[in-house]
């Protein structure tokens, strides 16, 4: 029990708490929840790497963050790009209290394909899957340090099996909405492996959902329905979730006291959730683990 909801702000669920002397990485935040998140941690006094897609808007993105941010390039299309940034960071030889894996698209309408694979697999997993990997040392560097993984509901939608090893570039059938679902998945199997990987340390990992937020994550959804978002929006006030009410999950999950030593679990509304059984498969975890190395071991 928490004395938190789903109407908590990240400010409110940071209140009172001195994070002078740690350091943040989040991904995708240039804009949303993302950098929602940066602006609240630097607030409260981290270090905030912030990531985006290019120098330039990660450069933006600090302009509008009070306190101490760090711009830095991470194109999460591109796996040179990913093990730069991470080098980048490695170069800078602090330990990292929370990485935050946030960045993520959501539902192209049709197939695209990066390194022969489907788009929001490389995106919301492969690429967060390899800066883990290879930041992982400088978490583990934190006194507590956290890997906190923006999973989402919407891992119910993904396949039969959970993930569909067979189809990974799309090609035997793509269903945006599906695919979509299992790249959330894999966020939040990721974090139950790692957990297991990290046992008996001090260095934890979890998943949270954050909500049902209107960002640019829905530039995929076709024009004309996201010209109805501002009609509808109002009807679904008791669902829909602002920007810094999105943010207070992932906040809470990377930053506050309460949430020491847990590890493996999955959060929303700033409190433990009850997950699909395909998120608990241990079994599935191990395997994506395991293809997901050999899918990025030559930037490992």
């Amino acid at each position: 029990m928490t004395p938190f909801d789903k109407a908590t702000t990240a400010e409110e669920v940071t209140a009172g708490l001195d994070l002078k002397g740690q350091t943040a990485l989040v991904t995708g935040a240039t804009s949303g929840i993302g950098l929602e998140t940066a602006r609240v941690l630097a607030l409260r006094g981290a270090h905030v790497l912030v990531t985006g897609r290019t120098l330039e808007k990660a450069r933006a993105a600090c302009e509008a963050i009070p306190g101490r941010a760090t711009p830095l390039a991470c194109e999460l299309e591109d796996f040179d790009g990913v093990a730069e940034c991470a080098a980048r960071v490695t170069q800078l030889g602090v330990p990292l209290d929370m990485l935050i894996c946030n960045a993520g698209i959501m539902a192209p309408p049709s197939l695209e394909l990066v390194r022969g694979l489907e788009k929001q697999y490389v995106v919301n997993h492969l690429s967060h899957f390899l800066l883990v990997q290879r930041l992982l040392g400088a978490v583990q560097a934190a006194t507590a340090g956290r890997v906190v993984l923006v999973s989402s509901s919407a891992h119910k939608w993904a396949p039969a099996g959970g993930i569909a090893f067979d189809n990974l570039t799309g090609e035997k059938g793509y269903d945006p909405r599906v695919f979509y679902g299992q790249s959330k998945l894999a966020n939040a199997l990721v974090a139950r492996e790692l957990a297991k990987r990290l046992a008996g340390t001090g260095t934890t990992a979890n998943a949270v959902h954050p909500g049902l937020i209107i960002t640019n994550i829905i530039r995929y959804i076709p024009a004309w329905q996201q010209l109805l978002v501002p009609l509808i929006g109002p009807l679904l006030r008791s669902r829909i979730k602002t920007t810094a009410q999105g943010a207070a999950t992932t906040c809470y999950v990377a930053a506050h006291p309460a949430v020491v030593g847990i590890s493996g679990g999955y959060f929303a509304d700033c409190a433990v959730a009850t997950p699909e059984k395909v998120m608990e498969d241990d079994k599935l975890a191990a395997r994506l683990w395991s293809e997901s190395e050999k899918l990025t071991r030559a930037w490992l």
